[in-house]
């Protein structure tokens, strides 16, 4: 048997087709039943049970056995428990012969000449690694084909329930067996079989046996997931390359593993890293770097480069070493056309840079070397074209930055690569910047002496004052030098320095100065008073005192030597300024960031505006100057509507996060959380003084989000009942306290009264005493926010829908509250808060208020007999008679006014307003008074004062009062709804239940017309409406701007008049012109952005009115008051997106603002636009006019700008129908076009356009005649270049070659049709130049004299060839010979030669 055995042969029999593999005796096993099967295999083990050895010398069926149940191990009769038998008798054997092997050759008396002794095993050992490699491929393979043959696996969830239960409870599970296997492996793999098998064939055959295997195991990932094979395995392939020379066939495996086996890719790495570390084999790891670093990747080749990349960066983890010494052949890769392997290579230099920086080993230098150039390579990717590599970039710097090197000098560069990439146009690197810059200041390196914060006033001043103590010493130092010298030499030569540096008369006096003067100078040198000055100003002060110290020069050096001269202070100080300054760098290089992450905080991105939250917290943490603005900016970020869970707080699982529910997290953690070290006391005076902060210099839309804010953790439980007593207190002391705190804590708390009423409801008596009291007289603004807290008492639940239910608290008329908010609006002083105040004050009287109108009336009543008395009383009469101010007289509405601007009040109707006792201290009517008052110079402003404020009063009382009539209207529906109701139920029940309905939806509509009769008719035009009498002087006011010169009352009047226009349709059509014409005259930018945002207000009302002048609303576009144009922007994006006023040809002007200097007023714009591409076809019906716009005409924009401005509008150009239709019409538009400006703006837009189907391209090809004619153009030729390259760049399966083509040599062909026209017209100037030149010497001949006096005429006139082509075209006898008939034909043809050349 032994004789016929060759194991080559055999391997190479087996790896074509087991199958076919030939077996002498082979048994049927097919035929054979398990139980048959079990007895051949039971005698087969039985003769090598003792002996294993004896399988060459047993029967050839013994080893045929063996090999007939591998042959057919997927037979059914070929169970587990044969497979199990089989695999103990293969391993026992190899572990015999092992033993026996290593007994020889580790035995002490092993000599020379034993050296054959281990080859009797060499044939049995062959024979049974043959067996376990055939043994472990078909076991591999047998629950795959068991799978595919049997339903078995369906029932496998069942408790294995199935046909066969004895196969199945006995079924063979290969991966039990594994360890057992492989540890088997390990032992033969450890034989000297260089002893054994003299020749490299042999051996290698011996060991694929069992490398083999390994490697198959490999390929099944499964098995890769135990810790225990895994290992086995490894260690199997480690043994074979240490002690039995498999390296090459390693490599050449482990390179095509990777290359077809995505999932090998770490493994590899993990095999390379146990073979170098417990091996002691680094070699096989190099030379497999070396054949990965000479590969090449296409830029479209995804599995291979991902793999590699993969195995690469696994192996570096692992073997840094190994990596490190292959680098300059793995940077090649750096420049790969696939970005996986940038990726890889980069984040490998990353983790060298971690291991050289860590090492104790090696030379200081030579490492300082290496890192630097590392961190160049890295500093170069930064401008990677792939995001995926500027990502990988930033993610290995920041985990570079928790090493505990901080690589000062490379922070710099990062630094500033870092903020740019701030911009970048991807988010994920602009996310992982944000990151970095996070963990730049989580790991800056200036805690060392100052406690880690970087505040830049700080270090400013601790910079300057190092400066200023290193310049002195260095000034003492230059005195000592001019000691050793030589001082009076060398003090003359000072003198002259000094003389030509300064222009100064003082520097000569001083050298007469005596000595105790001198002293005095150096003593306050030495002491350090001059900190501020700079190094040229304290030094010459010791120069000119040192002059004259001629007898005490040697106690001043001992002086200066003991005090300044030593050297480590020196030095300390020169390295103390050295950090001062890298740390006001790296500050500033921080703030300088601030603006764009504060942009970045209104990203559309989620995890960037996460990011950006995070810094601003991190740098207010550390003391940042600018993150102030950034926390503020963070404010508005609570009206984000995002739903997403807010329980995780890990960095892993920011993105997890609401953003709502982070800044609420960010803002309690900063300003309203616990901090350690404090008393309870203290802590919610620390808290409530925070809630206040926030505050100090808002503006109105932070003060709302504030308001949000506070709302929400309200009404989350997040505000403490302790902080809320402290705000009382503030509120409510009686202390003298700044004005801001007391405002702040009532606007806190007004805040906090949205979420929970109680919170003003039980200090109502507060509020009157403080608010509404003498300290309210005396601020104003904290008077505006009582009233707003006041507000807070009738609740804030929403109006829902179609309810009819008032859920608002009333309170009677005789309230201390109203009668607190009467005398603040009567009494108050003059200031410009007292607008906002009364605003608020009516706000609060119309809200609680059971009959708001009549106390607004006594108030307007009030206000009209101060304004319109006589001159000399310094307080208005009361006037409360009783009026006729039922629900109609006293209902006020939104605006007023009267139709004639010029109108007056006559006496009479005056005396219908206010009772007969009173109208005799009314000298004339109200406005004829008024334009007294106003032109009395004396009077002038406090006359002027107190007719705003009336007029103010007025118009907010009528734009309250429209919504109050919807109140009563609302509450009127609701009392017939319920009467309806009872009505229903006590009909009988034959009753139709659909007549009710009727009955009650008719009585609604005549709730609803009464009340608009109301605002229509009875507001400002009944004989009993207070708001009727004020219409025509609001009016009067608004038109007479020479008259009335204030800007306050102007300001007030025209408010008002805008108010009462929003009331009736008829008082809006009378004076709509007005406003118009106060609109394009005022000089007030105030006047004209109310304006603006009234006339959005009354397109709502009266929309009818506003249409047909609606082109007017577009004239604020080009208002040079930003603030204007921003009002004008906004009311036209609400009208126009909400479909209330129709686009008529007018968006050329807005889109003007897409480019406006102005940031807020080109995101407004950007903003518009991008809405309006949502409405259907909005945009793409207006293109054409914007086109137009903005090309020619007056209103056209400079070329840069239009570009700008097109590229922005024509991305939102999506539709393919929309893009076929637009390149037609763009197409058509060269034909009327003359101006080269006109052809260059229609082929940019053009080039904007995709050009992704066949029909685009066809429609551009057809409209060729159009602009044929324009292709000579630089410009318009080198778009239609890029239209052509966009075309042909579009991955379509239907682009159409043919028309490209056809296009392009089209193209060509006219562009050289042009050159060539070009060219022949210059040939033919200079043709007919020559000709002329040719005759001009005189007449050959008798010619006719005509002839020859223009050809004398011609020569005496022009003086050369240029001028001589301009001569012709002047003289009148060539136009009247070619007037004349043509009876003398030759002189006819001499002629039109002649005005021909001419031309030319």
């Amino acid at each position: 048997m032994s004789d016929e055995f060759n194991l080559q042969e055999e391997l190479l029999s087996l790896s074509s087709d087991p199958s076919l593999y030939h077996i002498p005796r082979e048994l049927d096993v097919s035929a054979l039943s398990e139980d048959d099967l079990d007895s051949h295999l039971s005698e087969a083990i039985e003769s090598v049970v003792n002996d294993p050895d004896s399988i060459l010398h047993s029967t050839p069926q013994t080893f045929d056995v063996f090999r007939s149940i591998l042959k057919h191990a997927d037979a059914s009769s070929v169970g587990g428990a044969i497979m199990i038998k089989t695999l103990d008798a293969i391993l026992s054997a190899i572990n015999s012969h092992s033993s026996a092997v290593m007994a020889l050759v580790s035995g002490a008396g092993f000599a020379a000449e034993d050296m054959d002794a281990p080859m009797v095993h060499k044939r049995p050992l062959e024979m049974w690694a043959f067996l376990l490699q055939w043994f472990v491929s078909a076991a591999d393979k047998m629950p795959s084909k068991a799978s595919d043959a049997a339903p078995a696996p369906a029932a496998r969830g069942k408790g294995g329930k199935s046909k066969k239960p004895v196969r199945s409870s006995s079924a063979f599970v290969l991966s039990d067996h594994l360890t057992l296997i492989l540890s088997t492996s390990q032992k033969a793999l450890r034989l000297p079989t260089s002893r054994i098998w003299r020749t490299t064939s042999d051996r290698e055959s011996f060991v694929s046996c069992f490398v083999k295997p390994a490697y198959q195991l490999c390929e099944t990932e499964s098995h890769l997931k135990s810790p225990e094979v895994r290992a086995g395995i490894y260690r199997v392939i480690c043994l074979a390359v240490k002690f039995n020379g498999h390296a090459f066939g390693a490599q050449t495996t482990i390179i095509q593993n990777l290359t077809y086996f995505e999932h090998l890719s770490e493994p590899m790495a993990e095999l390379l890293e146990m073979l170098e570390k417990e091996f002691d084999y680094g070699q096989l790891g190099e030379e497999v770097l070396r054949e990965v670093a000479a590969k090449t990747f296409a830029h479209n080749d995804a599995k291979g480069p991902r793999s590699f990349s993969r195995f690469l960066v696994r192996l570096a983890e692992g073997s840094p070493r190994v990596v490190q010494k292959q680098m300059p052949l793995l940077l090649a890769h750096l420049d790969s056309e696939a970005h996986p392997m940038r990726m890889a290579i980069i984040e490998i230099i990353g983790m060298l840079i971690r291991d050289i920086s860590s090492s104790d080993e090696g030379d200081e230098e030579q490492k300082k070397k290496q890192i630097k150039r590392f961190f160049e390579l890295l500093t170069e990717r930064y401008l990677d074209l792939n995001s995926w590599v500027r990502s990988k970039v930033l993610q290995t710097i920041i985990k570079l930055c928790d090493l505990p090197a901080k690589f000062t000098k490379q922070r710099v560069t990062i630094t500033d690569l870092t903020i740019r990439t701030l911009e970048d146009k991807t988010s994920s690197a602009r996310r992982y910047a944000i990151q970095l810059l996070c963990k730049l200041l989580e790991t800056h390196p200036f805690g060392m002496m100052h406690g880690g914060t970087l505040n830049l006033p700080e270090w400013q001043e601790r910079y300057d004052q190092i400066s200023a103590e290193l310049a002195k010493v260095d000034a003492q130092e230059l005195e000592k030098a001019k000691r050793d010298v030589g001082y009076e030499s060398h003090e003359e030569e000072q003198e002259e320095v000094e003389g030509a540096e300064t222009e100064e008369g003082a520097e000569k006096k001083s050298n007469d100065e005596d000595s105790e003067e001198a002293e005095k100078s150096i003593e306050r040198d030495e002491e350090g008073e001059d900190e501020g000055e700079g190094e040229g100003e304290s030094t010459p002060k010791a120069k000119k005192a040192k002059r004259p110290r001629q007898s005490q020069l040697d106690i001043s050096a001992i002086q200066a030597e003991q005090s300044t001269l030593d050297a480590e202070r020196i030095t300390r100080l020169r390295l103390t300024k050295k950090y001062y300054a890298d740390a006001l760098r790296f500050i500033n290089q921080i703030e300088s960031a601030v603006p764009i992450l504060c942009q970045l905080l209104v990203s559309t991105s989620k995890s960037e505006v996460l990011e950006a939250m995070r810094f601003f917290r991190t740098a207010y943490e550390y003391n940042i100057a600018s993150a102030e603005s950034g926390i503020k900016t963070m404010l508005h970020l609570i009206w984000t509507k995002d739903n997403n869970s807010t329980a995780a707080s890990t960095e892993e699982g920011i993105d997890g996060r609401s953003i709502k529910g982070n800044l609420i997290d960010v803002y309690r953690s900063l300003y309203f959380d616990v901090v350690p070290d404090l008393s309870p006391k203290q802590q919610v005076s620390r808290i409530a003084k925070n809630m206040i902060e926030r505050t100090y210099n808002a503006t109105l839309a932070e003060l709302t989000s504030l308001e949000e804010l506070m709302r929400t953790m309200m009404a989350d439980g997040g505000v403490h009942i302790d902080v809320v007593n402290k705000l009382w207190q503030v509120y409510s002391t009686e202390q003298e306290i700044p004005k801001a705190q007391r405002q702040g804590a009532i606007i806190i708390l007004g805040m906090l009264a949205i979420a929970k009423k109680e919170v003003v409801t039980e200090r109502v008596d507060a509020l009157l005493r403080i608010g509404l009291g003498p300290y309210g007289m005396n601020d104003l603004v904290l008077a505006k926010y009582t009233c707003v807290a006041l507000q807070r008492l009738g609740g804030s639940q929403k109006k829902v829908k179609g309810s009819l239910a008032d859920r608002t608290m009333r309170l009677p008329m005789d309230n201390p509250i109203f009668v607190k908010l009467k005398d603040m609006v009567e009494h108050a002083p003059k200031s410009p808060q007292w607008f906002s105040m009364a605003e608020q004050a009516i706000n609060t009287i119309y809200l609680l208020g059971e009959q708001p109108d009549s106390l607004c009336g006594e108030m307007i009543k009030n206000l009209t007999a101060r304004v319109f008395s006589a001159p000399s009383s310094s307080t208005a009469p009361d006037v409360s008679g009783e009026t006729d101010t039922d629900a109609e007289g006293g209902e006020t509405a939104d605006e007023a006014g009267e139709g004639d601007v010029t109108a007056t009040l006559s006496p009479s109707k005056t005396a219908t307003l206010l009772s007969p006792t009173k109208t005799a201290t009314i000298s004339g009517s109200p406005a004829k008074t008024a334009h007294s008052r106003a032109g009395s110079p004396g009077d002038d402003t406090a006359g002027s004062f107190a007719l705003a404020q009336l007029l103010f009063v007025v118009g907010h009382t009528a734009i309250k009062h429209i919504v109050y009539l919807e109140l009563v209207e609302r509450e009127f529906k609701r009392r017939k709804d319920e009467t309806a109701k009872l009505k229903a139920a006590a009909k009988a029940a034959d009753k139709d239940a659909n007549d009710l309905d009727a009955v009650a939806g008719n009585a609604e509509d005549d709730i609803g017309d009464l009340i608009a009769t109301i605002r229509e008719k009875e507001l400002l035009y009944g004989e009993k409406s207070l708001l009727a009498v004020y219409g025509p002087l609001v009016a009067s006011v608004c038109a007479s701007p020479k008259r009335y010169r204030s800007p306050v009352l102007r300001q007030a009047a025209t408010l008002a008049l805008t108010k009462l226009m929003c009331v009736s349709a008829q008082f809006c059509e009378q004076h709509l012109l007005l406003l118009f014409k106060i609109l394009e005259t005022s000089k007030d930018p105030v006047v004209r952005g109310n304006i603006v945002i009234a006339l959005g207000d009354i397109a709502l009302c009266f929309g009818s009115l506003i249409d047909d002048n609606s082109e007017r609303l577009y004239q604020g576009l080009t208002d040079p008051d930003p603030g204007v144009k921003k009002n004008t922007l906004m009311v036209l994006t609400h009208l126009i997106l909400n479909g209330m006023i129709k686009v008529k040809g007018q968006l050329g002007e807005m889109a003007k603002c897409v480019e406006d200097e102005d940031e807020r007023i080109a995101d407004l714009a950007k903003m518009f636009f991008k809405e309006l591409s949502t409405k259907d076809n909005a945009l793409y019906n207006n293109l054409q006019d914007v086109i137009s716009h903005l090309s020619i005409g007056k209103h056209a924009v400079d070329e840069e700008t239009f570009e700008k401005t097109m590229k922005y509008i024509f991305q939102f150009i999506e539709k393919e129908k929309q893009a076929e239709a637009i390149v037609e019409k763009l197409c058509q538009r060269f034909r009327l076009a003359t101006d080269e400006r006109q052809w260059r703006d229609i082929a940019f837009c053009l080039s904007l356009l995709p050009f992704k189907s066949e029909r685009s391209v066809k429609k551009l090809i057809e409209g060729l005649p159009f602009y044929q004619d324009k292709l000579h153009e630089e410009t318009v030729f080198r778009r239609f270049s890029e239209i052509l390259a966009k075309a042909r760049s579009n991955k379509t399966s239907n682009k159409p070659e043919t028309e490209l083509k056809e296009f392009e040599a089209v193209q060509h062909q006219a562009k050289g049709l042009e050159e060539q026209a070009l060219e022949a017209d210059v040939a033919r100037k200079t043709k007919a130049a020559k000709k002329r030149a040719a005759r001009r010497p005189g007449p050959q001949g008798q010619g006719r004299g005509a002839a020859k006096d223009r050809r004398e005429r011609e020569e005496s006139e022009a003086p050369g060839d240029g001028e001589e082509d301009k001569a012709p075209p002047p003289t009148p006898a060539p136009k009247a010979r070619a007037k004349a008939p043509p009876r003398r034909g030759g002189r006819r043809k001499a002629v039109v030669e002649s005005d021909e050349e001419s031309d030319f």
